[in-house]
Formats: structure tokens, sequence, C-alpha cells
């Protein structure tokens, strides 16, 4: 089995997501508190990262699609993360809910215009037995940029508590060095995708077109979303537990640092024993942790979990990308990864609203341990897809 090449364009893209999420993940633990401090209310939250999602998940789709259309990439890339950059300090400069909505937004419209066309660029840059090592390096890189973020943040708070504006104005700078960096990627001849851009979800239509396999695999993964609701749920059953806030937040550091350590061997594991063994196992690991969550301890297995739970992302994420374009044809891996992330962005929203809802009726064991259930039977699924 031939083993990944790290490419130049593979390591560009790496560290630009790495300074990306750097950036990102500085604010992302502090944006509740940030906003309560300017006068959000719970609701206004809700409906600000509802609107955020939502604008993501469209965009993903359309822009993934056009860059098929258009046969570019780098554009797509370059706008995408010069987006997201500019976007965190305008957050800082004035406080008036419309104009929070806005830059929130656009943080997310420049994730939405750069997903497709960047996993394109990072499939033409391997062949179908090394996408799992090439997908897996750049989600390791990404990953370290989750760790070092937070861990700039709690920094930060430590001498300047309280000052959460300067701390969105600082967050410009990895995020500029992100976009540096993408001047450093050129374009390459691709095939174009031979249809007329339309609406914003025409890239629906994909679907009727798509290989049996994809739709397979999409179906399956969509059904995982709904079950996978978000990682706060996790991180609130530890706090339940005693936890202090330090302590729940190096349990998140922990976690992205296990993920970041192991993407990229996973993905190396996928390529020599298959894509589809690999994500099976994975889904395995996340119904081991889900089920382990379901009981009450301590926070030594709080903290295992949490280990095999870094494990799991990191034969999940990256290994469905790879496999999801080694689906479809090459001069639709935009249009096929965009709609994919689209429709699993609205999953996401519905599981992680109905898991609130779980949790708030029945509790918690009957959420992680439900979830644990539906994971096995998701592992029979993807199982019996032929390749």
């Amino acid at each position: 089995m031939p083993k990944a090449i790290i490419t130049r364009t593979v390591w560009v893209l790496s560290l630009v997501s790495l300074c990306t999420d750097m950036a990102s993940e500085m604010l992302y633990p502090l944006m509740p508190l940030f906003l309560k401090s300017i006068g959000f209310s719970f609701i206004l939250i809700g409906i600000l990262e509802g609107l955020a999602e939502a604008t993501a998940g469209l965009s993903k789709g359309y822009f993934g699609n056009l860059s098929d259309i258009k046969g570019k990439r780098v554009p797509f890339v370059r706008l995408g993360y010069t987006l997201s950059a500019f976007s965190k300090p305008m957050m800082a400069v004035f406080t008036f809910p419309l104009w929070i909505f806005m830059a929130r937004t656009l943080d997310r419209l420049g994730k939405g215009i750069r997903t497709g066309a960047r996993d394109a660029i990072l499939s033409n840059e391997a062949t179908p037995e090394t996408k799992g090592g090439v997908f897996g390096f750049h989600r390791a890189w990404d990953t370290v940029g989750a760790v070092l973020g937070p861990c700039l943040g709690l920094v930060y708070l430590h001498f300047y508590p309280g000052e959460y504006r300067l701390l969105f104005i600082l967050a410009v700078l990895p995020g500029a060095l992100a976009v540096l960096l993408t001047l450093a990627l050129s374009e390459s001849e691709e095939k174009k995708r031979q249809t007329a851009p339309g609406s914003f979800i025409s890239f629906l239509n994909y679907w009727k077109e798509a290989t049996p396999e994809y739709r397979k695999l999409v179906i399956g993964l969509l059904l995982f979303t709904l079950i996978n609701s978000s990682d706060v749920f996790l991180l609130l059953k530890v706090k339940g537990a005693g936890l202090s806030d330090t302590a729940v937040i190096g349990v998140y550091i922990f976690y992205n640092f296990v993920y970041a350590l192991f993407a990229y061997p996973a993905g190396l594991l996928a390529d020599k024993l298959g894509l589809k063994k690999t994500l099976v196992f994975g889904i395995f690991l996340f119904a081991a942790v889900y089920g382990g969550m379901s009981v009450e301890s301590n926070f030594w297995w709080y903290g295992l979990l949490f280990l095999i739970y870094g494990i799991y992302a990191a034969c999940t994420e990256s290994i469905a990308k790879a496999w999801i374009t080694n689906s479809c044809q090459e001069r639709d891996v935009g249009t096929a990864v965009g709609t994919f992330a689209a429709l699993q962005s609205f999953c996401a929203l519905i599981a992680s609203s109905s898991a609130g809802l779980i949790w708030y009726y029945w509790g918690a064991g009957y959420l992680f341990s439900g979830a644990a259930i539906l994971a096995l039977s998701l592992c029979i699924y993807f199982a019996r897809i032929k390749r």
C-alpha cells in the first residue's frame, strides 16, 4: 500500500488551518461570556449561533458546487479564510446586535466558501490509496490549532480577566498569517463540472447523479450526525461530576491534543486496512464513550473516556472525507463534499436541540446510552456498504 506523500500544497493548507483554528479556538470558549457582557440574552445568543450555522451549512454546498463549475479552487480558499480572519475583530469594534450578527455570519460564511474547494485540493494531492493519510495529516495540524487556541485564551484571561475585546482584536494575528500563507497556493488544471450555476440550494440536485456508494455513505453519516450532539453535553456531564471550570477547559484541551496526536496515524492506518474498517472502528469507540458517559463516576474515568473520544475523532472525521472523495468523480469533489457538509450542518443543529430536550426531560443517562446503542447499529450499516 503506497504511503501518503505530503506535498508542499498539503503542508500549506495544514498550516493555514492551524492558524485559523488557533484564532477561532482562542475565542470559542469565551464567546458566550463576551456576548453576555455586552447585553446579549440567552435567546439572542441561540438565534445568533443558529443563524451562523445555517449560513455556513448552505454556503458549503453552494460554493463547493460553484468551485467545481468554475474549475477553480484557490480563489475560494483565499476568500473564505480572509472573511473568517477579519470578521473576528469586527465583533470588538461595535456592540450593536445587528453588527454582531453580521460579523458572526461573515465568519461562518467564510468557512462555507472555503470548505469544499479546500477539500477538493487535498483530494487532488492524493491518490485513492493515500487519501486517509493526506486528510489525516491536514486534520492533525488543524486540531493542533484547537489545542493552542484555548491555551492562549486561558493565559490571556489569567493576566487580563474580563478584557474580552482586546482578545478579539489579537485573534486577527493568526488569522492574518493564515491569509498570507494562502498566497503560496497555486491553481492546478482540473476538469470542470458541466452545469450552469443555479440557485443557492441547486447543489442538492447532485444527489440524483451521485453514485450509489456516495448516497449510502452520506445517509449513514447523516444518521450518525443526528445522534452525535455537541461536545458541550460531554463537558456538562464532566462539570456535573464536580470539576472546576478550569478543569473542564483542561479536559477539552486534552481531548484535542489526543485528536491531533492520532489523526495522521489513523489516516495511515486507514490507507493500509481500509477506510471503511477504520470508520467503523471509530464509531464503535464513540459508542463506548457514550456508554461510559451514561454512568456516574470520577475524574479519572472521564479522563479515560476523553482519551478514547480523541481517538474516535481521529478515526472518523478525516476518514469520512477521504471516503466521500473516493466515492465520487474527480470533477465533482467540491460538490460532493459541500453537499454532505451542508446537510450535516442542519442535522447537527437538530441533534443538539434534541439532545437538550432529552437531557431536560429524561436525564443524561438516557441521552448517552441511547446514542451508544444507535451508534452500534450504525457500525453494522457502514460495514455492509460495498466499496
